[in-house]
């Protein structure tokens, strides 16, 4: 399993001459990573007398990103495993029309599977940029820079994601389903963007920037 390796793995198999693991699965690590910084941030704020009237949001927003941190790691795996299924289709039999007409539709299938993935990963990296603004905002500002980490992580699994997105809807043929994504996806990133922007803006100011 991917996550399972050490970063030394992890980064020469990113390397390596294959379709798998790519771009998607840098998503959800970018995306769990920024998660963790908020989450550090939590933690250095609980439990401190100085930080008391914030303690039950921040535990909130802790739980939070936990979940988050979790499901983006999960994605890593699963991103990967969507886009073999892909791969797997292109390498079915064309030597007739009824195995041309299965082979196609074995990949726009897989097609369609593999931007549902990077679709969960971006919107998960947007609900780590929203719980972003309150949690530098309250958060001990001895770690805002390491929040201010855990923003520019979360934004770039967000666009690594679309970018995912983006490439699979260009070969589906199905114009409703690519319609419907493309407005999501759009609609996912104005909130990103928004939230990454208040959080930054909060960042800059507790740093005097």
């Amino acid at each position: 399993m991917l996550t399972h390796l050490t970063i030394q793995q992890f980064l020469t198999e990113l390397a390596k001459g294959s379709a798998t693991p790519g771009g998607g699965s840098a998503a959800g690590l970018a995306g769990a990573q920024g998660a963790a910084l908020l989450s550090m941030v939590c933690n250095l704020t609980i439990g401190r007398k100085k930080y008391a009237e914030v303690e039950e949001s921040m535990q909130a927003a802790l739980d939070r990103a936990e979940r988050l941190r979790l499901r983006l790691t999960e994605l890593i795996e699963e991103d990967t495993r969507a886009f073999d299924s892909v791969m797997a289709a292109y390498k079915l039999p064309k030597e007739t029309p009824e195995q041309k007409a299965a082979r196609s539709a074995a990949i726009q299938a897989g097609l369609k599977e593999a931007t549902r993935t990077p679709m969960e990963t971006l919107e998960s990296c947007v609900a780590v940029l929203e719980l972003a603004p309150d949690v530098v905002g309250k958060g001990n500002p001895n770690v805002i820079s390491d929040g201010g980490a855990g923003v520019l992580s979360a934004h770039t699994g967000m666009m690594i994601a679309a970018l995912n997105v983006r490439i699979n809807l260009n070969a589906i043929k199905d114009k409703a389903f690519v319609a419907e994504q493309n407005a999501r996806m759009d609609a996912l990133i104005a909130r990103g963007d928004a939230a990454k922007e208040a959080a930054w803006d909060t960042v800059a100011q507790r740093l005097g920037m």
